[in-house]
């Protein structure tokens, strides 16, 4: 059954040279399922090559809000992600937000 309160979207990214990812995808996808109320991403996950990378950001993403200050989420990145998909990863959250802003506004200009 769909949760009315759960929203489903993703946000994409140019992957750099040299990438093992970079064979199978020319960009980088995030995807979360995420709370309209409070802006919370329930469970994520991403297009990078290694079940482990993608469980990594999975639970790395998990927890935070989207209706905070994007630059805090992306100091995360930063600071526990240190391989080459640095910049593609935080250039998808960015986009995965301003989607979910989007949407959001979507969604109550139509209530």
């Amino acid at each position: 059954m769909v949760n009315p309160n759960v929203m489903f979207i993703a946000g994409h990214a140019r992957l750099p040279q040299g990438m093992a990812a970079k064979s199978v995808f020319d960009t980088l996808t995030i995807t979360a399922e995420v709370d309209t109320k409070y802006g919370v991403i329930l469970e994520a996950s991403c297009t990078l090559a290694t079940e482990h990378g993608r469980e990594f950001i999975g639970n790395l993403l998990k927890g935070i809000s989207l209706n905070e200050e994007i630059d805090k989420h992306v100091e995360y990145i930063q600071y526990y992600y240190r391989g080459k998909a640095t910049n593609a990863l935080i250039a998808a959250l960015k986009d995965l937000s301003l989607y979910y802003h989007q949407q959001k506004n979507e969604i109550k200009s139509v209530k």
